[in-house]
């Protein structure tokens, strides 16, 4: 098998490919090796919407669930064992990968438990059980960047947990993301941590962002608006690597801790399936091409850009001058940014809750059928 030159080309330009979806069917049947083999995917990422996805289709989660209804288990503890098994074994698939790229790869997200987005405490609490039962070091813990998020994230920083940081849309929530893992660092080394083995990324939405300003650019409908249509996603992306790079590139803060072993928090690029027809299905890859960067994909995006994706080198650098403008011209248009990001959020959380809600729903309904039956 050799891999897809679009997409070797975006792991050589220093974007890490990571696939957003997995299943047992997925790691069962071989796609997931395969795509490891054939697209340069070298890493996964999963959210509560991703788990309902899988579970409610085929049969491949009956036989354990059905056990675990034979034993007892509440809806809670089956979706937690169910998920965490997923997540466990394609950690074991991906450890090769882990292994090459010194621990930066070869990583597979789990997320906490959308119902607790705004509480800190149960949001650690569940960090530490995931990294307990999962029981991988490739694996990375994802955590909502709330406001009770942001402690949630230092903290299981400094337990020596690594940290996916999900539902970014700011570059100042970015920012507050960012310094929580330096809080979190600092931390871990005065808890004697090894500072080398503990790693982040900060994921910051994109396309979710373009559909809600493009909604509204579309009722202000004037010229100026309808131009800026599209613009405001890849903008915003870039104004945030141009954050991580003050951060950790030109940064005071930092430099102590690297030399400690600490590994800088990589941005991550995701929603970056084109909901918008009109746009290039590849518009928020080709787009935001940056060395040090993850862009986690859906399956349809990432066979579009092996099909016809173009791949011309760095796409975000020097770029922040011009990602400024647009933003400048957004609120010239009367586009409230920071509240566009706080619906953004908001949105995103309920989204999750709503996805987990319904497998919490169906996971009840299978549980109640089997122990009917047993």
């Amino acid at each position: 098998m050799t891999q897809n030159a679009n997409l070797a080309a975006l792991s050589e330009a220093g974007v890490s490919v990571w696939l957003d979806d997995l299943s047992r069917e997925r790691i069962k049947s071989g796609n997931l090796a395969d795509l490891i083999a054939t697209r340069s995917i070298v890493g996964v990422t999963t959210n509560p919407s991703i788990f309902q996805a899988a579970l409610s289709k085929g049969e491949a989660y009956d036989e354990q669930v059905n056990e675990l209804a034979a034993r007892g288990a509440d809806v809670e503890a089956t979706i937690r064992t169910v998920t965490t098994d997923d997540v466990r074994n394609a950690c074991d698939i991906f450890a090769p990968v882990f292994e090459a790229s010194g621990g930066a790869d070869g990583r597979v997200s789990i997320e906490v438990d959308p119902f607790l987005a705004n509480e800190t405490d149960k949001t650690i609490a569940q960090a530490i059980e995931l990294w307990k039962i999962v029981d991988r070091p490739n694996v990375l813990i994802k955590i909502p960047a709330t406001q009770a998020g942001i402690p949630a994230i230092a903290k299981a920083i400094g337990e020596g947990i690594s940290v996916n940081v999900t539902l970014i849309f700011s570059v100042e929530r970015h920012q507050a993301v960012m310094g929580a893992y330096l809080d979190g660092l600092e931390a871990a080394k005065a808890a004697g941590h090894d500072l080398s083995k503990i790693y982040s990324v900060a994921s910051f939405f994109v396309s979710r962002v373009d559909t809600e300003i493009d909604a509204q650019l579309d009722k202000i409908g004037t010229d100026e608006a309808l131009a800026l249509r599209g613009k405001a996603g890849v903008a915003n992306a870039r104004l945030a690597y141009d954050a991580y790079q003050e951060v950790f590139e030109t940064g005071s803060r930092f430099p102590d801790l690297a030399a400690a072993g600490a590994n800088v928090q990589r941005p991550l690029w995701a929603s970056t399936g084109v909901k918008n027809p009109d746009y290039s299905d590849t518009l928020y890859v080709t787009e935001l091409v940056a060395p040090n960067t993850v862009n986690t994909m859906p399956e349809k995006t990432l066979e579009a850009v092996a099909d016809h994706g173009t791949v011309t080198g760095d796409t975000v650098t020097g770029r922040t001058a011009e990602s400024k403008k647009v933003f400048d011209d957004l609120t010239a248009a009367g586009i409230d940014l920071p509240g566009v990001f706080v619906t953004l959020e908001t949105e995103g959380v309920e989204k999750f809750t709503k996805s987990w809600q319904e497998l919490l729903d169906a996971t009840t309904e299978q549980l109640q059928a089997a122990q009917q039956k047993g």
